[in-house]
């Protein structure tokens, strides 16, 4: 057995333990894990530093430093985090329905873990605490493989919780993390079926290919943010231009950020010059249209229109109709997030109804396709793709359900 199968082995008996846990010992090893993570600030900062030194010093880009970057703040956040998760319903042991057949059969669906929950992600520590939180509440053990670039942070953040972990006795193994961040071990990692239940990638387009190539284990797939706030004939323009703010400025680096502006022609003579002028500091490229309207706004080509640009850059399409705003976001959109700005009904639900993404939102900010915003205290991603989960992962997708059949000795003719 390799090194990488014996840490998915050690994470596979933890997962039998937490499956029978109760509510209240995984609450409390969650709130543990939370005081724990605020009394060690000082020591998971010392490591996330040494992680955003050499991502500094090897020339990283402003916007992926941001996402590597701890604070205290961040780290209050991540303790936060465990606590509302700890807050929440526990999804396992729920009944999902039920009925009794002619034969007297009784049948019920029941919420269960999944088991071990594989999650591979890039640069960003929180996942380690998110994950982690997530997957023990629903009773799975997280089995990490962060990158190279927070290694020494993901280390420090899971030495913590692991310690919390065993001190409200559960196991330790309740979360493990791979140490090894070679891609060759990432590949092995895609490939341990048998031991990991459900793998969920965090990370860009890359990452999602070696997944679609090498991944022999089932996974959700945690896709590209290419979202589009679309602002329509009917819209109130004072919203639109807030909603655009902070959709695309807030905090560019994550994907529910917006990357592209679709504005109804009607309005875009008023609009576009309004927009430009309060995006300060962010790239605008566009297409004729919208560049006759704003001058210096550089020339949109397609592959700007289908970026995920995780940076303070936008691309605009001015459209003569709602149908050719959705037909553009069919076109180059990723399917995670999509936003009307509209005071028309009509078009609010045409749109809602029509537009094919993990979220779609009328007349507020992309930003909130977030589990915390859902009211599910964190995620473990979200899903682009339609089979399982889709959306913001919490709790319940973090489950199965099994059906219970119970009976008075019947047997089938």
């Amino acid at each position: 057995m390799t090194a990488l199968e014996k840490l998915g082995r050690r994470a596979q008996v933890a997962s039998r333990a937490l499956a029978r846990a109760s509510t209240a010992d995984k609450d409390a090893a969650l709130l543990a894990g939370a005081d724990l993570l605020v009394q060690r600030t000082d020591d998971v900062l010392a490591a996330n530093q040494a992680d955003v030194d050499r991502a500094v010093e090897a020339g990283t880009t402003a916007t992926v430093v941001d996402r590597l970057r701890l604070d205290a703040g961040r780290v209050e956040a991540m303790a936060a985090g465990l606590r509302q998760v700890a807050a929440l319903a526990d999804p396992v042991g729920e009944v999902v329905d039920g009925w009794t057949r002619p034969n007297g059969l009784r049948i019920t669906r029941v919420r269960v873990p999944l088991g071990v929950v594989g999650i591979i992600y890039e640069n960003r520590p929180n996942v380690t605490s998110d994950a982690a939180g997530l997957c023990l509440k629903s009773g799975n053990a997280a089995f990490l493989r962060g990158s190279s670039a927070a290694i020494s942070s993901n280390i420090a953040v899971a030495a913590v919780l692991r310690e919390a972990f065993a001190k409200a006795g559960l196991p330790e193994d309740a979360l493990v993390l791979v140490e090894d961040t070679s891609r060759a071990s990432a590949t092995r990692f895609m490939q341990l079926r048998g031991l990991i239940d459900c793998l969920v990638p965090r990370g860009g387009a890359s990452l999602i290919a070696a997944i679609l190539e090498h991944a022999t284990v089932p996974y959700v797939i945690d896709g590209d943010g290419n979202c589009h706030v679309y602002v329509d004939a009917a819209a109130d323009l004072d919203m639109a231009l807030a909603i655009i703010v902070n959709a695309k400025t807030q905090r560019p680096s994550v994907c529910n950020a917006a990357e592209s502006l679709v504005v109804h022609e009607a309005v875009a003579a008023e609009f576009l010059p309004r927009a430009a002028a309060v995006l300060d500091g962010v790239e605008l490229v566009g297409d004729a249209s919208a560049r006759a309207l704003v001058p210096g706004m550089g020339e949109a080509s397609d592959d700007d229109f289908g970026t995920e640009f995780l940076d303070m850059k936008l691309s605009v399409a001015v459209v003569a109709s709602i149908d050719a705003a959705i037909d553009h976001i069919r076109r180059y959109g990723s399917g995670h997030t999509e936003a009307i700005v509209t005071g028309d009904l009509a078009a609010a639900r045409r749109f809602t109804t029509e537009v094919d993404a993990a979220a779609v939102v009328v007349n507020a900010s992309t930003r909130f396709t977030d589990g915390e915003q859902f009211g599910f205290g964190a995620e473990i991603g979200i899903s682009t793709q339609k089979l399982h989960a889709r959306g913001p992962m919490g709790l319940r997708e973090l489950t199965t359900v099994k059906y219970v059949v119970e009976g008075d000795g019947q047997v089938r003719g």
